[in-house]
């Protein structure tokens, strides 16, 4: 580290808004969400787990009150993998609230639909590198 970059604020990264960490017991649900992810969530984990794209994901951390598939910590980069349920007109519009939420916070959102993992995996690896 450059010694003048030491004395420079560092970015702030957000993630658990600790009012609402407890109240909505966010780290029980990520850890049971870990446990038994879908069949897309669990291939494409093998993908991103151990630093093989060159930089940190993690899977199912809390930001403000949602807990995010995938992220990149490092370059506030969120990946989402979207089921059959994503296409009701109630939660696309739940999700266009929460992406734009986490955008406000300064992360980038990258929505995939489970068929584009599991079918289109080289694809949808492209497009994270490409944001990384």
């Amino acid at each position: 580290m450059n010694p003048v970059d030491a004395y420079l604020p560092q970015e702030k990264i957000f993630t658990a808004d600790k009012k609402q960490y407890s109240k909505l017991n966010l780290k029980e649900r990520a850890r049971n969400m870990r446990h038994e992810p879908t069949p897309a969530e669990a291939k494409l984990w093998e993908y991103l787990r151990g630093n093989q794209l060159g930089v940190k994901f993690r899977r199912r951390h809390s930001i403000d009150r949602y807990i995010a598939d995938f992220i990149c910590l490092s370059h506030k980069l969120i990946v989402e993998l979207d089921g059959a349920g994503h296409l009701e007109p109630s939660q696309a519009d739940y999700d266009r609230g929460r992406s734009a939420l986490l955008i406000e916070l300064g992360y980038r959102v990258l929505r995939f639909s489970n068929a584009q993992a599991l079918n289109q995996t080289e694809e949808v690896l492209n497009t994270i590198k490409a944001s990384i």
